[in-house]
């Protein structure tokens, strides 16, 4: 693996785990598809550090398990949004 892919992978996982930040907000911040941030923590972060892999994948998981919760909260914004718009 090049040298700067290991750096990329470890640099976003890194900021996964500050920001506690979704694969989309990571895909944007890096300006990388949500498929290479998913590759990058899942498999080839595991060959360079294994330690830091488990605790990105950790973040990702929850964030996993939470986002039906969070499309519920942006669908009810975006209603009440446009009912302040409209009254």
């Amino acid at each position: 693996m090049k040298d700067y892919i290991e750096e990329r992978a470890i640099n976003i996982a890194v900021y996964i785990i500050d920001n506690n930040a979704t694969v989309r907000q990571t895909a944007k911040a890096f300006g990388v598809s949500k498929s290479t941030v998913h590759k990058d923590v899942t498999s080839r972060l595991m060959q360079v550090n294994p330690a830091l892999a488990k605790q990105a994948r950790t973040v990702l998981d929850v964030n996993k398990s939470e986002r039906h919760i969070r499309g519920g909260l942006a669908t009810r914004e975006k209603y009440a949004h446009r009912n302040e718009l409209n009254a």
